[in-house]
Formats: structure tokens, C-alpha cells, sequence
């Protein structure tokens, strides 16, 4: 697939495809997706790279996550997470509270868990292969 395939009406989060906890993650998002507005890109695929280099964001800046909505915005860090939980919308829309303290300070948190995030949760060797069921919210 390429940049110019992806679809419009959809919301794609980029995580990282060898760390345990954005696998996790990735997979509770699956779980609560009642509306099914999100699809998945690893940020280590071709697909990844070129919306990455598309709306030149530094890889280093995004090490886990980045989340796009096409043509519209961008997202990374605790801004990401946070855009995430609103679009869940329900109860997770609650944690656009955390919004009114400081990005800095957010971003300080959110930078201190993804540094540890393979000491803490693990690291696969490659990305995880979706079941069938679930390929349909992985582009590649």
C-alpha cells in the first residue's frame, strides 16, 4: 500500500511493532474500536516510513507512537494518547482531563515509559502477524 491508498475515513496509529506494551495497547484499542474508526501501521514498515517522511516528523521525536488522521493532523507523544481516548470516546473520553495540565509535563511522563518501555514490557523480534480476523485494521 502506498501513502496515497490509505483511507481518508479512517484514523491510523503508528506504534512501535516490537514493544509488548504498544502491542498491548494497539490490541485494547482493537477491543474498544466499537465504531471501527482506527486502522494500524508499524512504525518499522514501508508504510510507516512514508507517513512518517510524509509529514516530516523526526523518527527519534516518535519512537512509539504517532497518530494520523489523513490530511487533517498529526499527533505524537502524550498529545497522541490523549487524541486516542477521545476518538474511543465512552468512558476514555474522561482522560481528556489530564489535557489541562502542561504538554511538557505530559510529554516528561510519556517520555519516561517509553524509555523503559522494553525493560519493563518486553520486546518481540519482529512485529506481531494479525489473526485473520483482524487483518482488516492492519494496513501494509
Amino acid at each position: 500500500m502506498k501513502i496515497t491508498e490509505l483511507p481518508n475515513n479512517k484514523k491510523i496509529i503508528l506504534f512501535d511493532g516490537v514493544c509488548n506494551l504498544c502491542d498491548s495497547s494497539v490490541q485494547f484499542i482493537i477491543r474498544h474500536d466499537s465504531n471501527d474508526v482506527f486502522r494500524f501501521v508499524s512504525l518499522q514498515s514501508e508504510l510507516g516510513i512514508q507517513i512518517v517522511n510524509h509529514v516530516g516528523v523526526d523518527l527519534t521525536k516518535i519512537d512509539s507512537i504517532l497518530f494520523y488522521e489523513s490530511e487533517v493532523a498529526h499527533y505524537y507523544k502524550s498529545e497522541a494518547v490523549l487524541r486516542i481516548a477521545q476518538s474511543l470516546g465512552g468512558i476514555f473520553k474522561c482522560l481528556g482531563f489530564f489535557s489541562i495540565l502542561p504538554t511538557r509535563f505530559l510529554n516528561l511522563v510519556y517520555d519516561f515509559i517509553a524509555k523503559n518501555r522494553y525493560k519493563w514490557f518486553g520486546k518481540n523480534e519482529s512485529c506481531m502477524i494479525p489473526t485473520p480476523e483482524l487483518q482488516s485494521k492492519f494496513l501494509a
